[in-house]
């Protein structure tokens, strides 16, 4: 090496290491990984790469014939793409990858044939054929470790991750070396120079994997979705391939238009395939192909069911037409139109990529009772077709299949597919699938209409509820004014009466307005503001004063403020006071007390009444529509309880028969701030 000078030397060394590394590879599985896995093809290709490394080296130092470097090129990437094609195993022995095999045959049976009959060819058709094809050889390589990688599996992949690394970075490197080399129109000798260092820095990587080979697979389940992508990155690749020689043929023979017309053919036909990547009819066809000449089954199950029930299951509105989609897509239909069972008929409930439709079908219409009984796909366009097909069907644009939406082995509806983009085969396969999505799809259906019809319902509820809760405050209102109406005679000319009675009926009609405005749908809900509990109190206490015995206030503390809506509090409170009016006796007394500590406002209203036993605590004072009054509702408590837990407080209560009975409210206490006005 010291006799050459020291532009050779780099890639003499660069080449004599790839070289050793295989060859310290190569003698390893010979010998101690004897018997392993594909060990004969494996010591094969290390072998040819020993020799590829010492023809490149010699062609450094101007020794070798070039017909040998071109063979030993040549056989290198053969047996390295032989042995990705072996890992695959039987997949790539059937039909799953028999295209790609076949493919690889011919490519390097055409470049041997360039290499060793070179004179047939002129010097630009013999370049391009080299070039061209060797990036071929290296995309056809990278795409067989994706396959290999991808399908392995979560355990296959961590036996098969090293050699994966190993062959595809020989390959990706041969493929970034011929496409600066198709770029630029000649060898870049540094990169050239650093490829025998890059392909001895792989075995390393391949004798990792050795160790675990004994875990390699034979069979690898080829994911449709991953093959689709490929023979799409294949298909795309080989294009571009076979455009480029004919862009530089343009180039070639055009004169002085030719760099014009070369970049001109390279971006139309750069177009062109960006068109047909994005065509939905070439993408089904592609699907279709290969699942008549890769697969067994015309459909991957997991893959299909996933992505169904993912489109199915999206949030949001419009899950009919994501019905439609959903079927649609089982066989590359572009639309279609879903029919809801409704009122004893089928209406038009959506629409996917097709024009709404107005026609009804009664619900015990032959066809109807046909799709509902047999429970069959119905292909619209078949002439011999059992099923009685109402007219408005038979002229349904581009009408296909009729597809029944079956659930407990009743019909919810149908889903009309129109023609797909690409021919596919009525056979049990897709029939059943439809027919098994269909029911899949009726059961989203029945589940949003129940619960579509679950909120309606809780609404009446709702509004039965609030309805409720104002028939008893218009109860205690008429009671107020049947008791003022009663004594108005009596105490006709006493001024204070008067006075107390204007009060009352001014109020009472304020809160029977306040009670229409809630029955109202366009109500707003209350909203909680600080208070100040005093006035709160001394309201629902002065509103009582026509009662007997009449209600007396205690302001223990003073400046107590809750956060709570004024009048539902001012209801709760004067409910808990109108009811210990009426468990008392006139003679008796009713006290209101208000106090309070530093983080609780208390509400003590005390009787003297006659009291309820603990069983009654405990069994029917909040129990909803329990009452003990002829006229009660039985609601007071039970709102008042609630409504006082809605504001983080507690309502307790200690009563006895004949001593009276204490209710305590407890109320989180609000700091009002020094700038802020409580109402």
């Amino acid at each position: 090496m010291h006799g050459l000078p020291m532009a050779a030397s780099v890639p003499v060394f660069s080449y004599a290491s790839a070289a050793l590394a295989f060859l310290l590879l190569c003698t390893a599985l010979l010998t101690r990984w004897r018997g392993r896995p594909h060990g004969r093809l494996l010591a094969a290709a290390c072998g040819v790469t020993v020799l590829w490394s010492a023809a490149q080296a010699g062609l450094a130092g101007g020794t070798p014939p070039a017909i040998v470097v071109e063979l030993a090129e040549l056989l290198r990437g053969a047996l390295w793409t032989a042995v990705t094609f072996a890992m695959l195993g039987a997949a790539a022995k059937a039909q799953r990858l028999a295209l790609l095999r076949r493919f690889a045959i011919g490519l390097y049976a055409v470049l041997f044939i360039g290499a060793l009959l070179p004179a047939a060819l002129t010097p630009s058709l013999q370049f391009q054929l080299a070039v061209v094809g060797r990036m071929g050889a290296a995309v056809l390589g990278m795409l067989l470790v994706e396959q290999l990688y991808r399908n392995a599996g979560t355990q296959g992949r961590w036996a098969v991750k090293f050699v994966c690394l190993g062959i595809g970075a020989m390959f990706a490197y041969d493929f970034y070396l011929y496409s600066d080399m198709l770029l630029f129109r000649g060898l870049n000798r540094d990169l050239w120079a650093a490829r025998g260092l890059v392909n001895a820095l792989t075995a390393p990587l391949l004798a990792v994997a050795l160790p675990r080979s004994a875990s390699w697979s034979n069979q690898l389940a080829v994911s449709r979705r991953m093959l689709f992508h490929s023979a799409a990155l294949l298909g795309s690749a080989g294009y571009l391939l076979a455009m480029s020689p004919a862009a530089y043929y343009l180039r070639f023979v055009g004169g002085d238009w030719g760099s014009l017309m070369q970049l001109a053919f390279l971006f139309g036909a750069t177009l062109l395939l960006v068109v047909i990547l994005f065509s939905g009819s070439v993408r089904a066809w592609l699907k279709v192909f290969l699942s008549k000449h890769f697969y067994r089954y015309h459909y991957d199950y997991r893959e299909e069911w996933l992505k169904f029930t993912r489109t199915l299951s999206q949030p949001g509105p419009g899950l009919g037409e994501r019905t439609v989609q959903a079927l649609a897509a089982l066989v590359e239909s572009p639309g279609g139109g879903l029919w809801l069972r409704r009122e004893g008929r089928c209406e038009p409930a959506a629409c996917w990529h097709t024009a709404a439709s107005l026609a009804v079908e009664p619900a015990d219409s032959p066809f109807c009772r046909f799709i509902e009984g047999k429970g069959w796909v119905v292909a619209v366009d078949e002439s011999d077709s059992a099923a009685p097909l109402p007219d408005w069907l038979r002229v349904y644009p581009r009408a296909w299949l009729a597809v029944p939406l079956i659930l407990h082995e009743q019909l919810l509806g149908f889903v009309v597919l129109q023609q797909p983009r690409s021919p596919v085969t009525l056979n049990w396969e897709v029939l059943d699938l439809l027919k098994v999505a269909g029911a899949q799809a009726a059961s989203h259906l029945a589940q949003q209409e129940a619960g579509d019809a679950l909120l309606v319902a809780r609404q009446f509820d709702s509004f039965n509820r609030l309805s409720t809760f104002v028939v008893h405050d218009l109860k205690n209102l008429v009671a107020q004014l049947s008791l003022l109406t009663a004594n108005a005679e009596k105490h006709r000319d006493n001024p204070a009466f008067q006075r107390d009675m204007q009060e009352t009926v001014g109020y009472s009609v304020q809160k029977m307005k306040l009670l229409l405005q809630k029955l109202g749908r366009t109500a707003t809900p209350p909203q909680a503001r600080p208070l100040a509990v005093e006035r709160v109190l001394a309201q629902a206490v002065a509103l009582k004063a026509a009662f007997e015995p009449r209600p007396e206030l205690d302001i223990a503390t003073a400046g107590q403020h809750v956060l709570a809506d004024a009048e539902r509090l001012e209801r709760v409170l004067g409910h808990l006071v109108q009811n210990a009016i009426e468990a008392t006796p006139r003679d008796g007394r009713v006290t209101v007390r208000l106090s309070g500590t530093a983080a609780w406002v208390r509400i003590d209203i005390v009787d003297t009444g006659q009291g309820m036993s603990e069983a009654f605590l405990r069994e029917r004072l909040f129990k909803p529509f329990d009452s003990t009054k002829s006229a009660g509702m039985g609601i007071g408590a039970f709102e008042s309880r609630e409504y006082i837990r809605e504001l983080g407080g507690q309502l307790e209560v200690r009563s006895a028969p004949g001593r009276g009975t204490t209710f305590t409210v407890s109320l989180p206490r609000y700091r009002v701030a020094a700038n802020v006005r409580a109402a």
